[in-house]
């Protein structure tokens, strides 16, 4: 698939809202509660998130564009906010989404890598995610890349408490 991939900024806000609320309900929409989903969304998937975080400096963007221009994918590289001890030049993929449609074919090893270069350049030591307990694909995925369990935190989505592995890499 001839995805393109580029750098997200200011105007690109509500189109992160939309993939990224997309791809939640596409990946937990038979795992977790339809009012847990939409609460989540509402407030970690707005527009207003993402026009917060575009605006802040150390966050950056990359999408994955369709050959129409859809974002169909991204990933969020930023300072970390995990519950594990982080040194200060220690990076997070706070999020890397991708419509299943578009997985498979090398699209998310190509925002990673995106992120990972980025992140290299800034001399970051660590890279760190944190990835659902039982979403097995990304586990998967992310064993693949190099990234090791790390830790365990607790994640609210709604009204529920879930377990996310914290993963870690070194760079």
């Amino acid at each position: 698939m001839g995805l393109n991939i580029r750098t997200l900024g200011r105007g690109d806000a509500a189109a992160l809202s939309l993939a990224g609320q997309a791809t939640f309900l596409e990946t937990y929409a038979s795992a977790l509660p339809a009012a847990d989903i939409l609460a989540h969304c509402r407030h970690e998937h707005g527009e207003a998130r993402y026009g917060e975080w575009l605006g802040k400096a150390g966050y950056d963007f990359w999408g994955a564009e369709a050959e129409q221009g859809a974002l169909v994918g991204y990933v969020m590289l930023c300072p970390p906010d995990l519950p594990t001890d982080t040194a200060a030049e220690d990076l997070e993929i706070k999020r890397i989404y991708l419509l299943s449609k578009y997985q498979g074919g090398g699209v998310g090893a190509r925002l990673l890598n995106t992120a990972l270069e980025r992140a290299r350049a800034l001399g970051a030591g660590r890279l760190w995610l944190a990835v659902w307990s039982q979403n097995a694909n990304a586990i998967a995925f992310y064993a693949r890349q190099g990234f090791t369990q790390a830790g365990v935190r607790k994640f609210q989505v709604g009204a529920n408490t879930y377990d996310d592995l914290v993963l870690a890499r070194d760079l």
